[in-house]
């Protein structure tokens, strides 16, 4: 298996991206290819004492910026690191691309260049909540206006991933709310309601914010704009949570005492609310898999997006998506139809 990285983009590019090649090339098996400025990774490697002989580099002249337009990979940077990635992608010289960049030009790019699976009306961002229990949010920023329509492709194709990659079986799906009652939220709550009830999913209903933690859903379906407010919301409090534990161990030597009796405990408890655990998020609906990588990554997270990445590919979800879509296709073709010209 053969994945494909983009080493310029993300805000500890090119340093933490290398060292994280360097330690997935360690882990596993599969071939790993560097996609960027030869001359730029080859200095940075040596600066850094870090051994790239076992990874290919594939020379880009340029990179895109978090402030480039997300339209740039397709149009004035297709020579970029992420353009020429997903262009390699697209032509089956690798399996799949994992990228910290620019989060609107990557999906425009993999819109655009990658192309979506046929029937997919929206590809969408599925990231991991950082919960005790792992619950996929499902769309976390991509799209911030979509309809009923969209939020049903989204949930079937989050329950498809727990499915297949965490093993559940029949995943529960829940709608983000802002009450459980099934006519509470806009328009498009109430429709998504309706829709997900007689999709055969195992929807679980409306779920409020408050109680996402507590393992009431394994798939979280609601629009890009909520989700990633949600998403960032989420992290945040861990991380406040976890300074606020930090405070209290380290209040007076008697507390400072209790802290190392419970060391491992907590280093249990960081690693259970740490994002670079997971890794990044898929775009679920693209023709081949493409991984983003939270634009801070470190070289764990980017180790942790190539393992991911090759789990995507391993496990199939993509074809299953493929067979879902062709299926909920022809079933709307077949609903129109018989709302237009009855039975």
């Amino acid at each position: 298996m053969k994945i494909l990285l983009d080493a310029m983009s993300g805000d500890n590019a090119p340093l933490e991206i290398l060292r994280g090649a360097v330690m997935a090339h360690a882990e596993f098996p599969d071939e790993i290819v560097l996609i960027g400025d030869e001359n730029v990774l080859a200095d940075v490697a040596v600066k850094n004492d870090l051994d790239l002989r076992g990874i290919s580099i594939v020379h880009a002249s340029s990179v895109i910026s978090m402030e480039d337009s997300p339209l740039s990979v397709v149009r004035d940077k297709k020579d970029s690191s992420m353009g020429v990635g997903l262009k390699m992608l697209s032509r089956g010289e690798g399996d799949a691309f994992v990228s910290a960049g620019n989060t609107g030009a990557l999906i425009t790019g993999a819109t655009l260049i990658v192309r979506r699976i046929k029937g997919i009306n929206r590809a969408g961002i599925a990231s991991i909540l950082p919960l005790g229990n792992p619950v996929l949010l499902m769309d976390s920023g991509a799209n911030l206006n979509i309809t009923s329509d969209n939020m049903a492709q989204f949930a079937f194709m989050g329950a498809k991933y727990m499915e297949k990659v965490y093993g559940i079986e029949r995943p529960r799906v829940g709608q983000l709310n802002n009450g459980t009652e099934y006519n509470k939220g806009n328009s498009l709550q109430v429709e998504s309601y309706q829709l997900l009830s007689e999709s055969g999913l195992n929807f679980v209903g409306n779920i409020e914010a408050k109680d996402v933690p507590f393992n009431v859903c394994d798939v979280l379906v609601t629009d890009g704009f909520s989700g990633n407010i949600f998403l960032k919301s989420a992290e945040g409090m861990g991380k406040f949570m976890m300074r606020i534990l930090k405070d209290v161990l380290y209040t007076n030597l008697a507390t400072k005492l209790s802290a190392v009796t419970m060391k491992n405990k907590v280093k249990g408890l960081k690693t259970r609310f740490d994002t670079s655990e997971h890794g990044g998020a898929p775009l679920l609906g693209i023709s081949r898999p493409v991984i983003k990588a939270h634009g801070s990554s470190d070289a764990k997270a980017i180790k942790n997006a190539v393992r991911q990445a090759i789990t995507f590919v391993q496990t199939g979800v993509n074809r299953d998506i493929t067979s879902f879509a062709e299926d909920y296709d022809e079933k709307k073709i077949l609903a129109d139809a018989e709302k237009q010209f009855g039975n």
